[in-house]
């Protein structure tokens, strides 16, 4: 926690606080837990001069954050989101990219719709656009699917316990209004910082027994870094994918490594490959239309990028198919992904068991009934 002093100062603790960050390559100096809490928490709650913040966001990761750092601006996030216990007994908490997809089309939106209709309530968060990438979103694509994305904390909480439901969108700027205030500043900053990191953490909705993380990666250095800030967040367990895009979609055409934990323990590492599920794919995802128009992207006009909502009704028409039980990447997509869920929370005894039943669910079209 903050001391008195720190909090009762903003301006003074954060012109400290960047005396030591910001000293070049081999004079920078972490900070403790408490101060980057309180450091992060006078951004968040507009204390701070902007170009200060950016510049705390910026040297931090000039310097890499050091492990204690990422947990004090987790928690000061958390601080400023006001969580709910859904009424069931678990919730898996899907926190894909923020920024979105540019590459391929996205079929982890749909994903929580599928394993509640395995009999597992789902939760699937982000926002509108996030710099620097302003990808498709999961909102972009569920709005498109005509689902509500624009719902309280306590309103999605009552969808997850809806047994017609089960599942949920939640977007940043219902959950922690004080981080959503912060897009433009993070997209001035350009690169990825802290936040990026830290904000599909915060667990907004809880179960009343356990809550579980599912997060993707690319880099090899997160794993260890998502499950350490899992853990003090209070997840029960962790799945994290290397996946497409860094999503939590793993490759349709070559083995890949995910790693987990289960009751807050130490990460283990274990191998996938498509083909234990008999996924047979000549693409890594979900291929993007080749009609697809093009626009400026925000906030710079020399560069052209995917138009969102063309891309976004393209997502959630192969979505929607896929849950109906049309063959392809979108369907293997969501096969290898919610059968790594299932077999990772003990729902079914193996990788290809969990396969056949998410098949099975597929094929049966009960799952679209859910995206309402």
């Amino acid at each position: 926690m903050s001391s008195p002093q720190t909090a009762a100062d903003p301006k003074s603790l954060m012109r400290s606080i960047i005396q030591r960050i910001a000293t070049g390559p081999t004079m920078s100096k972490d900070i403790t837990a408490a101060e980057a809490r309180a450091g992060m928490g006078a951004i968040l709650a507009q204390q701070v001069d902007p170009i200060q913040a950016g510049v705390f966001l910026i040297a931090l990761r000039m310097k890499r954050e050091a492990d204690d750092e990422l947990r004090g601006i987790l928690d000061a996030v958390r601080d400023a989101t006001t969580p709910v216990v859904a009424a069931v007994d678990e919730v898996v908490d899907i926190a894909d990219p923020y920024d979105g997809y540019n590459r391929c089309l996205p079929a982890a939106p749909f994903l929580a719709a599928v394993l509640a209709q395995c009999g597992v309530p789902a939760l699937t968060q982000g926002a509108e656009a996030i710099g620097p990438k302003f990808g498709v979103t999961h909102r972009a694509v569920l709005a498109a699917a005509g689902v509500p994305v624009d719902l309280d904390t306590a309103a999605a909480a009552a969808r997850l316990a809806d047994p017609a439901l089960g599942w949920t969108y939640l977007d940043q700027r219902a959950f922690c209004p004080a981080l959503h205030g912060l897009n433009g500043l993070r997209a001035a900053v350009v690169k990825r910082q802290a936040l990026t990191t830290v904000e599909g953490l915060t667990r907004p909705i809880a179960g009343r027994t356990k809550t579980h993380l599912v997060t993707g990666f690319v880099h090899t250095k997160y794993p260890r870094i998502y499950a350490l800030l899992a853990r003090h967040a209070g997840f029960d367990s962790a799945l994290l994918v290397r996946g497409v895009e860094g999503g939590v979609i793993p490759s349709l055409r070559q083995s890949g490594v995910c790693f987990n934990y289960q009751d807050g323990g130490a990460e283990q590492p274990f191998g996938i490959d498509p083909a234990t599920l008999d996924i047979d794919e000549a693409v890594r995802a979900v291929p993007l239309p080749d009609d697809l128009p093009q626009t400026v992207r925000p906030g710079d006009e020399d560069t052209m990028a995917l138009d969102i909502a063309a891309t976004a009704r393209a997502a959630a028409q192969v979505g929607m198919a896929a849950l109906a039980g049309e063959r392809g990447p979108t369907y293997d997509s969501l096969v290898f992904t919610a059968a790594l869920i299932l077999w990772h929370l003990g729902r079914e005894p193996s990788l290809a068991a969990a396969g056949g039943r998410v098949r099975a669910v597929l094929d049966s079209g009960l799952a679209q009934r859910r995206v309402c």
